[in-house]
């Protein structure tokens, strides 16, 4: 099982700078959610896709989205960039414009989530990224195998 857990943070280096500590970002200290299995780079392209009506290569192609920000070197965790298109489009997204997108987000081949599941999931990934914007950090994803 891979261990995502997604954070907002106020810099690049503040995002790396959990690496520095064990078990990844500290909720008392960052906005944290954790997903297991929810992939920062793949799965986070498919739903900025799905979002923002765009196709994966143009969301992969995007500023900071699955960019790698620590050592590509790490064994343990590494920290990768979620976009700012991205955040922003959890972010402004209504409850039914995040149930509609839950369906074919669920059907994302590397999910296999239930349409239920995955509506909830994605209400949660607009709150922590409400939060964000709200307080002008960006999004991020500590990501340990």
């Amino acid at each position: 099982m891979v261990m995502c857990e997604y954070f907002s943070a106020a810099s690049d280096e503040a995002a790396v700078g959990v690496l520095d500590e064990a078990g990844g970002p500290d909720p008392s200290v960052f906005d944290v959610l954790s997903l297991k299995d929810i992939d920062p780079v793949v799965v986070m392209a498919r739903l900025e896709g799905i979002l923002t009506d765009c196709t994966y290569d143009e969301a992969r192609a995007r500023p900071r989205s699955g960019q790698l920000l620590s050592d590509p070197e790490a064994e343990a965790a590494f920290v990768i960039s979620v976009s700012d298109t991205l955040r922003d489009a959890l972010a402004t997204a209504s409850g039914k414009r995040l149930d509609l997108a839950a369906g074919p987000f669920a059907a994302v081949e590397e999910l296999r989530f239930t349409p239920t599941k995955t509506s909830e999931l994605l209400h949660r990934l607009s709150g922590l990224a409400r939060r964000a914007a709200a307080e002008n950090r960006r999004l991020y994803c500590w990501w340990a195998l």
